[in-house]
């Protein structure tokens, strides 16, 4: 084992990644298995270096960095460039020839003299190459082996709370019998239904687009098929009911539905954390890389598990649940009909399925923005996204659809239009907020985009203050809660079981936020606080 040459808290010069410059950092730990020392710069930013990039003070003659930009606030895209002194074309061209940016062999060190007159280069963004994980979330070790018992808990619950006739939450429904849970015919469908979307994603339609850059500077490739699985899905279904095939048939067997689901997605995250086991450090999740078992089980030890060029969690992501959950309201809608005895769906199912199949579609019409999600830039493929995706989306997301098959509501048209309008509105919040977002980290330098305000960071992005995200600094959101309120009003206010889905939202989101904000933190530094500043609610304006 080769010895370190850095201790921790020693102030030194470390190389700026996709540069040439160094500047002054500290270290704070040392990987002993990926040889990486893990520095801080003055503005907070970490990042994991090699020692052949970091030098004594002594080394270099080279501009002590103070993390803070040129300015706090720009429209121009051009500020995310480092911005030096300028040289001839030619000593630009020389310059770079001369230094490669690929780690260099300690027998070079001593030809390199650098000095931040000599170059002009863009700063690219790079996250650090995953060392072990230090701030355990979802309560550490104990609190994911509780969600991990908690969240199957929850959701046989709630279904068995909206079949009783009085759902009330004193009204504690009785357990069924172990074995009326599951059906080996549910447990098939589940998995011709799972195998059918893994067909559908494979086939050779749709554009192929690159993911962001990974901590090796890699970008994977997606392909960009969702809608059209969609539609394809849809005509699948449609010939289902043209040969009269009984779509409520999941109605009547939801339980065992969702167990079999529950029973899939445990056997899928044992797969994927034993097939983590011998993925390379760089592959490996950066929130779950912690060395205890359950802990990296339930948030995902890899990355982006991938079967040759099929990507499990970029899949999981969109296909199985998210359009499931558009199946399932379907033969709510239908089992409704049947057991009303009704010609054309109550006003409130409509709505119901109308508003939630407006988000599929929107979702899976925009699939390229989920490439820059955190579930797909940072969380890793385990048992929380496993569960998540295959369970909790289509089963506890068609709550509202479910409660009204046996508990129906009226409500008239000027209430409904009044819903249809909050709906429109958190909708309009969602989806411009997260366009604006995506188009300015796809391309900052996109003329539609000049004039938005930005504050430029020392990792080359920048952080939106105009527009949505100079409103709240997660519009996003708000209109994402805005929307879930909307599709529990339909449900009428007799029980709060349709509210449940509202409730936990809020809750979710409100964490995500921290999450949020912690890595921002940490990432961004000094930028972010002066965002922080400039933006200070969270969420909801004048709230929180």
């Amino acid at each position: 084992m080769p010895s370190r040459k850095f201790a921790d808290g020693e102030v030194v010069m470390g190389r700026w990644p996709g540069s040439v410059l160094y500047y002054e950092v500290q270290v704070t730990s040392y990987d002993d298995v990926a040889h990486l020392y893990t520095v801080k710069y003055k503005d907070g930013t970490e990042l994991a270096l090699k020692e052949s990039d970091i030098r004594k003070p002594s080394e270099n003659n080279t501009k002590r960095y103070n993390g803070e930009p040129e300015s706090t606030e720009k429209n121009d895209t051009s500020c995310i460039i480092l911005e030096q002194k300028l040289k001839p074309e030619l000593e630009i061209k020389r310059v770079l020839e001369q230094y490669s940016l690929r780690p260099r062999k300690e027998d070079k060190k001593k030809e390199e003299i650098y000095s931040e007159k000599k170059t002009f280069l863009a700063i690219k963004p790079v996250e650090k190459i995953p060392a072990k994980t230090k701030d355990l979330e979802f309560g550490g070790r104990i609190g994911t082996f509780m969600l991990m018992l908690l969240l199957p808990a929850t959701v046989l619950y709630l279904l068995l709370m909206c079949k009783q006739d009085d759902p009330s939450l004193l009204n504690f429904p009785p357990l069924p019998a172990l074995e009326s849970l599951w059906e080996w015919r549910a447990f098939g469908i589940f998995l011709l239904w799972f195998f059918l979307q893994a067909v559908f994603y494979l086939l050779p339609i749709g554009k192929v687009v690159e993911g962001l850059p990974l901590s090796s500077g890699r970008r994977l490739e997606y392909r960009i098929n969702g809608f059209y699985a969609f539609i394809l899905t849809a005509a699948a279904i449609g010939a289902l009911l043209y040969f009269q095939f009984e779509l409520h048939y999941l109605y009547d067997h939801f339980m065992q539905f969702a167990v079999s689901a529950a029973a899939f997605s445990l056997a899928l995250s044992i797969y994927l954390y034993v097939r983590s086991l011998k993925a390379p450090e760089e592959e490996l999740a950066p929130g779950g890389n912690s060395g205890y078992f359950i802990y990296d089980f339930f948030t995902g030890h890899e990355l982006n598990p991938r079967i040759g060029s099929f990507d499990l969690k970029y899949f999981c992501e969109l296909r199985p649940g998210l359009i499931g959950w558009v199946v399932i309201n379907l033969a709510m809608l239908l089992a409704e009909m049947k057991i009303h005895n009704l010609s054309v769906p109550s006003l409130s199912m409509i709505l119901v399925n109308s508003f939630q199949f407006l988000y599929v579609v929107d979702a899976l019409w925009n699939e390229e923005a989920v490439l820059t999600t955190m579930d797909i830039t940072h969380d890793g493929f385990g048992f929380m996204l496993a569960f998540g995706d295959l369970v909790w989306v289509p089963f506890v997301y068609s709550l509202q659809a479910f409660y009204l098959v046996g508990h129906p509501t009226t409500i008239t048209w000027p209430v409904a239009a009044a819903i249809t309008v909050l709906n429109c509105v958190g909708y309009y919040i969602f989806r411009s907020a997260n366009s604006q977002k995506n188009n300015f980290r796809r391309n900052p330098a996109d003329p539609k985009l000049a004039n938005l305000k930005f504050i430029p960071t020392a990792t080359g992005k920048g952080l939106l203050v105009t527009g949505w995200w100079g409103f709240v600094r997660h519009p996003n959101y708000l209109g994402d809660i805005i929307m879930a309120l909307a599709w529990s009003l339909p449900c009428g206010f007799n029980h709060i079981l349709p509210y449940f889905y509202v409730i936990y939202f809020i809750c979710l989101l409100v964490h995500r936020e921290a999450r949020d904000e912690h890595h921002c933190k940490q990432k961004y530094g000094l930028a972010w606080e002066r965002y922080c500043q400039r933006v200070p609610y969270r969420i909801f304006p004048y709230i929180y």
